[in-house]
């Protein structure tokens, strides 16, 4: 039996797109599965769509692909391509490598080396898995057969120790503070201080990117070296360079993916340098053992990086919510978080707080090779600018600027609470003239695919109270929704208002409400409707737990609607969805 050769291939330097040709997606979605990518296959451990676009600019039919354009293209074929062959053949290279420098016991080694090849045969046969993901289950193989949890501990503490007595060193004071020569004429002293700021995270970008200085003896480049690296700076840096400027009158929150042990020493100078320019960092660790690059627990019996990043706050929860990562970053100029895996850059694998801090970046800073490959060799566009540099042998230091895609609109902290504050204002001016404010809690996006339903419903119904209600200023969070704006900004928003202590009665939706709605708008009752009511949302629980909440503190505030006790049966509302994270949102 032969394979069905799709009609339509994906379009090249185009992120491929279900619904062009049957063949087509059925290959796509094998193509995920077998790279156990798809979250409907398996949602506990995959992003949820809704999650990915946290980071990824994509249509409702597009796919991301966690990988080249030009390695997606040879999977494609699904042939023994040699250059997938030599990608595949180098990860069973380095767990061999593995396998003889850590495990002692002949029996062991060779049970591990056996089945590693048989899985490195397997995907041989029609390679369909990304060479990463391979990668990563050969690299599991070997962590849960040998019992060892990180085997390369200290070898990245030896290279942060031979990189600190290199920082330690004369040289590299001489190389980093040294005048230029030919310093451009500056106008004031603010233009001065960004020059030699720029200059300064240029002189430790190029040092970052000097493996030589960490590796074997730790041999310490000369000036000269230094010099030749910044006489060819690459032109793209500029437009980094124009984002940085604090004169812009801006400050950044910047994302900054971290690569290896020893050159992480670099990137903390980096780092502080970014900060002393009123800059705020949330620094990405990996959540376990990926061979040289650090982990979140390297701090753990490594005294130079814990000295390193004294006074960062180390946020290690990995799903916390939008609030308390916005209360973290405003608290802390430095964030340590991991980005929930131990692979390669893996949007559809990273932590929910990886997600999230991606979201509420301006800007992603991504250091080496395999960042660059994942961010930079992709037709994916994302959510955020990409600023990502790397050593290339022969090259140099290279630099390339990924602007965000067109159509991403982010919300600022700022934005969400300025349209807060306009909501507030018109419930003070409200209570000025004597009327009562009611806030109106309604299911709108719990139940997968009545959105559009559910909003005209609560509008209707609002509509139906204001004439029936005299003297009360009704506040429809339906009226209030702006185009590009998830559950995340609205739930940041709303719990601005809603504990401003100005609301005197929170309605709840009921299911007489809803019956009410459907019978206003001449139609009736689908049976997906038929006896729900708010508790059936999980944006409406945590509003009633803030209801709870402030009329503890407002005695005199009345909450009408279903039972509380019967709200907390759901779940926390999906990352970045309007539905119960237990529910399929389709």
């Amino acid at each position: 039996m032969t394979r069905d050769v799709p009609a339509v291939l994906p379009v090249p330097g185009q992120a491929p797109r279900y619904g062009t040709d049957p063949v087509l997606d059925a290959w796509l979605l094998h193509f995920m599965t077998e790279n156990n990518l798809e979250h409907s296959i398996d949602p506990e451990k995959n992003a949820t769509p809704e999650q990915l676009r946290f980071m990824v600019s994509l249509t409702p039919e597009q796919i991301y692909i966690p990988c080249t354009d030009a390695m997606f293209g040879h999977l494609l074929t699904e042939q023994a391509d040699p250059e997938v062959v030599a990608e595949y053949a180098a990860r069973l290279a380095r767990i061999d490598g593995l396998i003889d420098a850590f495990v002692a016991e002949e029996y062991t080694r060779r049970k591990i080396r056996t089945l590693c090849e048989l899985k490195y045969r397997q995907a041989l046969v029609k390679p369909t898995l990304i060479p990463s993901r391979l990668g990563k289950r050969l690299n599991t193989i070997f962590l849960t057969q040998s019992g060892l949890d990180d085997p390369y501990r200290e070898r990245r503490r030896a290279a942060n120790r031979r990189a600190f007595a290199f920082i330690q060193g004369e040289a590299f004071r001489t190389m980093l503070h040294a005048c230029p020569s030919d310093l451009p004429g500056c106008r004031s002293i603010p233009e001065l201080r960004h020059v030699l700021d720029v200059l300064e995270l240029k002189r430790l970008f190029a040092m970052s990117a000097m493996p030589e200085v960490w590796e074997g003896d730790g041999a310490c480049p000369g000036n000269e070296a230094l010099e030749a690296a910044l006489a060819n700076f690459p032109k793209d840096f500029e437009k980094l360079q124009a984002m940085l400027d604090p004169r812009r009158g801006s400050k950044l929150k910047i994302l900054y993916l971290a690569d290896s042990a020893g050159g992480i020493m670099f990137d903390l100078l980096a780092i502080r340098t970014l900060l002393r320019m009123g800059h705020r960092v949330i620094l990405v660790f990996k959540e376990g053992f990926y061979f040289d690059v650090p982990t979140i627990w390297d701090v753990d019996g490594d005294p130079i990086l814990e000295t390193a990043l004294a006074g960062a706050h180390f946020l290690t929860d990995p799903r916390v919510s939008k609030n308390d990562l916005l209360q973290v970053i405003r608290e802390n100029p430095l964030t340590v978080i991991s980005d929930g895996t131990r692979e390669r850059l893996n949007l559809y694998r990273v932590s929910v707080t990886f997600a999230r801090a991606w979201k509420e970046a301006d800007l992603i800073v991504a250091k080496g090779e395999y960042n660059h490959r994942r961010l930079i060799l992709t037709s994916n566009q994302f959510t955020r600018d990409v600023a990502a540099f790397r050593r290339v042998p022969g090259d140099g230091l290279c630099f390339d600027f990924k602007a965000r895609a067109p159509g991403a609109r982010s919300f600022t902290e700022a934005d969400i609470t300025a349209k807060a504050e306009e909501i507030i204002m018109g419930m003070r001016q409200a209570r000025a003239a004597g009327r009562t404010v009611m806030f109106y809690s309604a299911v709108i996006g719990s139940i997968p695919g009545q959105t559009k339903v559910a909003i005209e419903l609560v509008t209707a119904f609002v509509a139906h109270l204001r004439q029936k209600l005299a003297g009360i200023s009704i506040i429809n969070p339906a009226e209030h929704f702006e185009e590009g704006m998830d559950a995340d900004d609205l739930m940041f928003m709303w719990e601005k208002v809603q504990r401003s202590g100005l609301i005197d009665v929170w309605r709840f939706q009921t299911h007489f409400d809803i019956e009410k709605s459907f019978e206003l708008l001449g139609r009736q009752v689908p049976p997906v409707w038929a006896g729900k009511d708010a508790t059936f949302s999980t944006g409406c629980t945590k509003e009633m737990r803030i209801a709870l909440s402030m009329q503890q503190r407002h005695r005199e505030m009345q909450i009408i609607g279903p039972d509380p006790e019967k709200f907390f049966r759901r779940r926390e509302y999906g990352v970045g969805r309007f539905c119960d994270a237990g529910i399929d949102c389709g």
